[in-house]
């Protein structure tokens, strides 16, 4: 998600405390932000949700972003971690209807769709390696889902770039298992 130099702008002046410069930055990343999401998740009304979410994350936390990397890469975490978590919401609510109160015309994502199944297969897979190796899951999540370079990578989690690379493969190799159910 390469944002414009006007965008990272905006950021800087943002996270210094200009009120018409978030507010720019907002409407500027509503867009990106929710093609972001769709990739998480495959329902649009999902999706939405989950970018409201990193909107308002966004608006709240934009002090946090200290310029030591580019906002596109802190504005990466905040959409992945949003989605993940509006994800973990749906299943949770979800879990908690009785089954009478689901309704009966919302086809299963799984069944209808390859692509949709597999992202939530995906998102699956990444709360079981949550579970188990929470230390991966930013490095994958920036690499496979963000598509971020290595350099990019151990740059935002602050360890060198081999680490990167081997957390990164350590964790595809973690829900590889997990996807065939290993």
């Amino acid at each position: 998600m390469p944002l414009s130099t006007e965008t990272e702008a905006l950021a800087r002046q943002a996270a210094a405390g200009d009120a018409t410069a978030l507010d720019a930055l907002l409407t500027s990343i509503g867009p990106v932000v929710l093609r972001q999401c769709g990739r998480f998740l495959p329902c649009l009304q999902d999706a939405e949700e989950a970018c409201q979410d990193a909107l308002l994350q966004v608006a709240l936390h934009i002090t946090r972003f200290e310029g030591r990397s580019r906002f596109s890469t802190w504005l990466h975490v905040v959409v992945a971690n949003c989605a993940r978590q509006t994800y973990r919401s749906l299943k949770r609510r979800a879990a908690e209807r009785p089954a009478a109160a689901l309704p009966v015309d919302v086809p299963d994502p799984r069944t209808t769709s390859v692509i949709a199944g597999s992202r939530l297969d995906l998102l699956d897979a990444l709360e079981r390696l949550e579970a188990q190796r929470p230390n991966l899951v930013a490095a994958l999540v920036l690499r496979d889902l963000c598509q971020l370079d290595y350099d990019e990578i151990a740059e935002h989690l602050a360890i060198p770039v081999g680490t990167a690379k081997s957390q990164v493969h350590r964790a595809r190799q973690h829900v590889r298992q997990s996807l065939d159910g290993a």
